[in-house]
């Protein structure tokens, strides 16, 4: 189960596209076997909650 399943299966509409990009981003670092941060995994939830705008993810 992912960090953002709740989201995809729960969610509302923008939120569930928002959660599907992140954990698709996510899976992709892991494939290169790259562990993300806590810090990135809040601003993922930031972004998907829709605190925080795709452009304030970026720059963090």
């Amino acid at each position: 189960m992912s960090e953002f399943d709740e989201y995809i299966v729960h969610g509302e509409p923008g939120q569930k596209e928002r959660a599907d990009a992140w954990q698709t981003a996510i899976g992709l670092q892991d494939v290169d076997g790259l562990k993300v941060s806590a810090y990135l995994l809040d601003t993922a939830r930031q972004h998907i909650e829709g605190d925080i705008s795709i452009d304030d993810a970026r720059e963090r």
